[in-house]
């Protein structure tokens, strides 16, 4: 069904399934820690996970590392540390591989900071989501303000300069004038790589239950242009929908999953994708950590899996490479699809027609309009057919 040339890149997903307090936004798998954590065990479990993932990806050489969660840096370094050694005794990391952590202001300090630099991690992503203290606290955050900006300069003096920050905003009675000043202490920051989020209410949270009062919709779009003008003045590209870098620095791994690569997904709650000649599957881990750390290791760790079949993989690859700021060519598509463009071509007529898109030989690329209207955009892939059957289009807004 498919035919590849040669598989995508591979990156590897690890997954810390704990934090100190689950905040009302979030909708991943995250589970308040009963510290103190059995880390040793965590991972030893994570390592039998990767050692049962090996057969499929022997001889593929790994290009990006990232550990998310969860709070990844509730973890200790030495267990960091340990960790690291054991995945590159295992897999073929490409020279200076990109090694990332997430960590929460309120679980760092400059020992913890110096001892992940010694690890093996290279590129930090602080969560600090504002630096506003009464939005921090109706966001649930464990830190304040000072508590963020501290954590950002220790990071500098322990040797990190590869940095992200996570910044939201559409936040509860926030104004244009507050996500400004949010944004200007981040750049004041000098991150190298900014991802800048808009608030969303998601089910099976806190917030989904009891809303807070968000900022009118028109307001919420006036805002992010606003952001996303200053940021530009700032010297960061817009490389995706919520990433901003400096030229240079945007996150290998991200960009290995938005342009369909595949990767390994370890720990509790881990999703991965997994690319051979024959297929390409889609798998996740048990969600809960006692039961994920029980079973790392043999069949009964998987949660679910499934196989892609060509619709799928036409929708699935829009999913992802559609929110490039500078879009992708159709040789992209086909090497990481194992399918010609011929398959998604009912799709992007119409997409273009829309005026959504816009598609040459040699580059297809989302339009000020695509993006702003980017779920619409996406429905038309949703159920692609063959060439010369119909498309049924579901509108959504975005």
């Amino acid at each position: 069904m498919f035919s590849f040339s040669q598989l995508p890149p591979l990156g590897l997903y690890i997954h810390i399934p704990w934090c100190v307090r689950k905040c009302p936004y979030c909708d991943f798998n995250s589970h308040e820690a009963r510290l103190p954590l059995d880390e040793s065990a965590y991972i030893d479990a994570l390592i039998r996970d990767l050692e049962q993932e090996l057969p499929q990806t022997w001889g593929r050489r790994v290009v990006s590392i990232y550990i998310g969660g969860g709070t990844p840096s509730l973890i200790s370094p030495t267990q960091i540390g340990r960790l690291i050694s054991q995945i590159r005794a295992r897999l073929n990391c490409i020279p200076g591989i990109e090694i990332s952590l997430e960590a929460n202001p309120g679980t760092i300090n400059p020992a913890t900071l110096s001892g992940l630099r010694e690890a093996g991690i290279n590129r930090l992503s602080i969560g600090v989501q504002s630096f506003d203290n009464t939005s921090l606290q109706q966001l649930g955050r464990i830190h304040d303000e000072q508590e963020a900006r501290n954590a950002v300069d220790a990071a500098r003096e322990a040797g990190f300069s590869n940095m992200n920050l996570d910044l939201m905003f559409g936040l509860p009675q926030q104004s244009m004038a507050m996500a400004l000043d949010d944004l200007s202490s981040a750049i004041d920051l000098a991150p190298t790589h900014l991802s800048l989020y808009q608030l969303t209410i998601e089910p099976n949270t806190v917030f989904h239950v009891h809303p807070p009062s968000l900022p009118e919709e028109d307001m919420i779009w006036e805002m992010q242009q606003a952001l996303h003008d200053k940021l530009k003045a700032g010297g960061y590209l817009h490389y995706e929908v919520s990433a901003f870098s400096r030229p240079g620095s945007p996150c290998q791994h991200n960009q290995n999953y938005w342009q369909f690569g595949d990767y390994i997904g370890i720990g509790a709650g881990a999703h991965g994708k997994i690319t051979t000649p024959d297929e390409v599957r889609r798998y996740w881990k048990l969600k809960q950590p006692k039961a994920y750390m029980d079973h790392a290791g043999s069949d009964k760790a998987i949660g679910g899996q499934h196989t892609l079949n060509r619709s799928d993989m036409v929708f699935e690859f829009m999913l992802n490479a559609m929110r490039l700021r500078q879009g992708f060519s159709p040789a992209l598509f086909q090497a990481h699809t194992g399918l010609p463009v011929s398959a998604a071509e009912p799709a992007l007529h119409l997409a273009e027609e829309k005026k959504l898109i816009t598609w040459t030989p040699t580059l297809i690329q989302p339009t000020e309009l695509g993006h702003r209207f980017l779920n619409d955009l996406l429905q038309l892939f949703l159920h692609c057919e063959e060439p010369g059957q119909n498309i049924q289009v579901e509108h959504s807004r975005s």
